[in-house]
């Protein structure tokens, strides 16, 4: 009778820790990859002064500048949101775009997201035109379902 009793409690047991585990598989997992500058360190460039050397001391050099587009810098960050087995989803998108005359002094300083999949300025601050490459924000920023999080090696 005993060992009935044993068996019964330990399946009592098994079947709460499957739950609990299972319960604990389908809590979001949030993931965050890239990096964008926060406010106030972008509060400190000064437009028309600060140049490539002294906005990459403030606040660094980004990873695609050079790569992508040599007259700015682009500094892209991107959250996804992960349930149990489910393929990530991205929920948000920032770019922050530095732009550079030819003489490599800051002309402008603009931020830009996504609202309902269309690429809107969060921020600017401009001494002249806003950011001449709007195709390429557009492809940092459209790209919303084509997301690999993988690529990041996050």
């Amino acid at each position: 009778m005993r060992t009935i009793r044993q068996s019964g409690l330990r399946a009592i047991r098994a079947t709460a820790l499957a739950l609990v585990f299972g319960v604990a598989g389908c809590a979001p997992q949030f993931n965050n990859y890239g990096y964008v500058p926060p406010a106030e360190d972008l509060e400190l460039i000064a437009v028309g002064s600060d140049t490539r050397e002294t906005v990459a001391d403030k606040i660094g050099v980004p990873a695609s500048s050079g790569v992508l587009n040599s007259s700015g810098y682009y500094y892209v960050r991107m959250r996804t949101k992960t349930i149990g087995p489910l393929a990530p989803q991205e929920i948000d998108r920032q770019v922050v775009a530095i732009s550079f005359s030819e003489a490599g002094v800051v002309q402008n300083v603009e931020r830009f997201g996504l609202e309902r999949g269309r690429v809107v300025p969060l921020s600017r601050r401009v001494t002249s035109s806003p950011v001449s490459d709007n195709n390429f924000l557009r492809q940092l920023l459209g790209n919303i379902g084509r997301f690999n999080p993988t690529a990041f090696g996050g």
